[in-house]
């Protein structure tokens, strides 16, 4: 899946729209606000949803090779994230729902492709 697609399907908007094309794996979704436990628990190729802003979250999604991070709840990230994003080729994706709203939308996509 196209990572422009991914934002249309789920109601997301993709912060860096040069990415649009980009292909993303998605092996699932972790939801975590807390960066020891993602790096501890969080697989490749997951979207992680979040509602950390700051530039950690491109760093652990680079570490554990994530397929892309969604800020939840409207949140924007911090000054620098999208450049380091950017270069690590991350997509960083904002969405206005709660992580449940957003991982239901998951859910129901992956049924959909099954």
């Amino acid at each position: 899946m196209l990572a422009g697609e991914a934002a249309r399907l789920m109601g997301m908007e993709l912060l860096l729209p040069e990415m649009a094309d980009q292909p993303m794996e998605i092996k699932g979704c972790y939801i975590g606000d807390l960066l020891s436990n993602v790096m501890g628990k969080a697989a490749g190729g997951q979207l992680w949803l979040t509602v950390i802003t700051n530039i950690n979250i491109v760093a652990v999604a680079q570490l554990l090779g994530l397929s892309g991070i969604v800020l939840l709840e409207g949140h924007q990230p911090a000054a620098g994230v999208l450049e380091r994003a950017r270069t690590e080729g991350i997509p960083v994706f904002s969405a206005e729902g709660t992580a449940y709203e957003l991982a239901k939308k998951f859910q129901e996509l992956e049924l959909l492709q099954s």
